[in-house]
C-alpha cells in the first residue's frame, strides 16, 4: 500500500506558527529512498540542513504551557482561549486517566478536551504531555490522532512516553507492567505509531501490539504524519526519540526533585542530552536536528520560575544554554502542586520570550 513520503510538509513548519515560516516538499525516508539526507526516522533533520548552502537558523526559545483537562468545558475553553491570546507556541494536556492529587477531583480525556480547543483556536499548536500505551492502543489512537489532526488544521504534536506505574498503570484491571515490561511495550507502541499514521494500510504482528490491514486513509495533514515528541531519560527511550522523534521532552532527573539541587538538575539534564546525541549518532542522525522541550515543574527548582519575571528568565537562560528549544510551564491551579501568581504567569507568557533572544 501506498506511503506519504511525497509531498510532506515539515512538522512544527506550518504557516500558522509565529516560529516558524519554511514549506518543505518530497523529503527521503526509509520507505522512499529516493532522496539522499533524511533521518531514520523518516523526517529532514531541518529543511535548511537540506538545502546545500543555506546556513543553519537558530530560533528563539519557545514557551508553550500545559492546562490540565480539570474544569467543565463551559469554563475550560477561556483558558485555552486565553493560552493563545497571550502567545504560546503550544498548549498541551495530560494524556491520563487521572493524576496523582487529583484522582479525586474533576478530569477529563485528553483528545476530546483538544478537539474541544481546536475548536476555540486559531493558530496554537496542541497536543499531549504525554500519551502512554497504559491505556492507548496504536490501532485506535491512530484513528483519532488524523481526525484530531484534520480538525485542527495540522496544529497536533503527539508527546509520547513510557508511562509510569500510578493509577493508569492498572485503571483496565490488569497488572502494572515492570520497567522492563514498559520499555519494550514503549518501543513496540512507538514504532507501529509511526506506520499507522504514514502508510494506508498496516498489518504487523507484535509481542505486544498487532494491526491487521489497519487503515488510515488521508492519513494526517502534516505529512507525512503529526510530529512526535519523545519523553525519555533511559538509554532505550533516548534511542527511540533519536529513531523516530521531532522532538525530545524531559522534565529532569526524577532522582533529584526531592533533595537535589538546581545544579545538579542542570548537570543531570547535561547528561541526558549528551546521551541524547550519543544515541543519535550511532543511527547517523543529527542530534541538531531534535527540537528539546524541558516540562517544568519537576526540576528541584519546583515552581519557583513562577515566582517572577526574573527568575523564569534566568531559569529559561541556563536550559537554553544545554539546547533547549522550548520550555513548558503549567497553567496555574490554585490549591495545587502547580499553584502560581496568575499576573506574574501572564508577565511571563508575554515578556520573557523577548529577554531570551
Amino acid at each position: 500500500m501506498a506511503n506519504r513520503s511525497v509531498g510532506r510538509r515539515l512538522p512544527y513548519m506550518r504557516r500558522q506558527s509565529p516560529h516558524h515560516g519554511l514549506e518543505f516538499a518530497g523529503a527521503a525516508s526509509e520507505r522512499n529512498p529516493q532522496r539522499p539526507g533524511a533521518c531514520p526516522g523518516g523526517f529532514p533533520y531541518l529543511a535548511q540542513q537540506l538545502l546545500a548552502g543555506i546556513p543553519r537558523i537558530v530560533w528563539d526559545m519557545r514557551l508553550s504551557t500545559v492546562i490540565l483537562p480539570v474544569h467543565r468545558w463551559g469554563k475550560g475553553q477561556e483558558t485555552w482561549r486565553r493560552a493563545e491570546d497571550l502567545g504560546f507556541h503550544a498548549a498541551y494536556t495530560y494524556d491520563h486517566l487521572s493524576w496523582r492529587s487529583f484522582r479525586d477531583g474533576p478530569w477529563f480525556g485528553a483528545v476530546p478536551t483538544l478537539t474541544a480547543a481546536a475548536l476555540v483556536t486559531q493558530s496554537m499548536r496542541l497536543g499531549t504531555l504525554v500519551t502512554s500505551p497504559n491505556f492507548r492502543h496504536p490501532v485506535t489512537l491512530a484513528k483519532e490522532l488524523i481526525s484530531l489532526d484534520d480538525i485542527s488544521g495540522g496544529r497536533i504534536t503527539l508527546g509520547i512516553g513510557a508511562g509510569g506505574n500510578g493509577f493508569d498503570a492498572t485503571a483496565l484491571g490488569q497488572e502494572a507492567w515492570t520497567p522492563r515490561e514498559r520499555a519494550d511495550r514503549f518501543a513496540e507502541f512507538t514504532a507501529l505509531l509511526d506506520r499507522l499514521l504514514t502508510e494506508d494500510a498496516v498489518s504487523q504482528r507484535g509481542t505486544f501490539y498487532s494491526a491487521d490491514e489497519a487503515r488510515n486513509i488521508p492519513g494526517c495533514v502534516q505529512r507525512p504524519r503529526l510530529p512526535f515528541a519523545v519523553a525519555a531519560t533511559g538509554p532505550r527511550g533516548l534511542k527511540l526519540a533519536a529513531r523516530h522523534g521531532q522532538a525530545w521532552v524531559t522534565t529532569g532527573d526524577p532522582k533529584l526533585f526531592e533533595e537535589g539541587t538546581p545544579e545538579q538538575s542542570v548537570a543531570a539534564i547535561r547528561r541526558q542530552a549528551e546521551k541524547l546525541g550519543e544515541a543519535c549518532s550511532e543511527i547517523g542522525r543529527d542530534a541538531a536536528g531534535l527540537d528539546r522541550i524541558l516540562l517544568t515543574g519537576f526540576t528541584p527548582d519546583r515552581s519557583r520560575p513562577l515566582e517572577s519575571l526574573d527568575a523564569f528568565v534566568d531559569f529559561a537562560g541556563r536550559h537554553r544554554e544545554l539546547g533547549f528549544t522550548e520550555i513548558v510551564i503549567h497553567w496555574p491551579i490554585p490549591d495545587s502542586d502547580f499553584a502560581a501568581d496568575q499576573a506574574v504567569f501572564e508577565k511571563i507568557a508575554t515578556e520573557a520570550a523577548a529577554q531570551l533572544r
